[in-house]
Order: structure tokens, then C-alpha cells, then sequence
């Protein structure tokens, strides 16, 4: 397909993350916090929970309750904003960390 420099032409995603949430329109529905044990929790529109810790995250780790809960989500969920914290994550992002979480996890049961 030939375009010229000013047209644009829209490819599916190559990058199965990419294509889960562009094309598939996955998304966050809802966050959920505990302080108490490190916990943030993503509700994701396929029903399925991203289970992250908030010290991976140095602006969240300092963050109190009531900041945390003072998020926007972007993109319909695609990203979330904390204004007051001055951070933005991606629901890739998060995808990765929870799979490396779960990975590493799984790693250390067998050891």
C-alpha cells in the first residue's frame, strides 16, 4: 500500500500487548490500594486482576491513601494519572510488571 508523507496509514499491532489493548480494547476498570501490604490492585475489563506492588513504583510508594485514591484513568484506561504525584503508568506496563511478579514468584516456589 503506497502512501504519501502526509497520510497515514493505520497497521495492526505486531506486539501482543499492542494488540490486547488497541484492537482488543483491553482496559482498566477500577484500581484498588493497600498500604498495609504493598498492594496495588487492577480491575481489568476482561475481569482479571494485575496484582503490583506499590513500592515498584518510588512516587507511589511515598504516596498517602487518600493520593492514591486521587487517580484518572486515561485513554478510557489504556494509562492512569496521578496529578498530585506528578506520575503516569500504562496498562502495558502494568501487564509486564504483574507477568514478571508472577514469573519471578513461580521461581522461587521451586527453589
Amino acid at each position: 500500500m503506497a502512501s504519501s508523507k502526509n497520510n497515514v496509514v493505520n497497521k495492526p499491532a505486531t506486539d501482543p500487548l499492542d494488540r490486547l489493548i488497541q484492537e482488543k480494547g483491553l482496559r482498566i476498570k477500577e484500581l484498588f490500594f493497600s498500604t498495609d501490604i504493598d498492594r496495588m490492585l487492577g480491575l481489568i475489563t476482561n475481569g482479571n486482576v494485575l496484582n503490583l506492588q506499590l513500592s515498584a513504583y518510588e512516587r507511589l510508594r511515598e504516596a498517602t491513601p487518600a493520593q492514591l485514591r486521587q487517580y484518572e484513568l486515561i485513554g478510557s484506561g489504556i494509562a492512569i494519572r496521578w496529578e498530585e504525584l506528578d506520575e503516569d503508568l500504562s496498562l502495558k506496563g502494568f501487564i509486564k510488571q504483574a507477568a514478571l511478579n508472577d514469573a519471578v514468584r513461580q521461581l522461587e516456589a521451586t527453589v
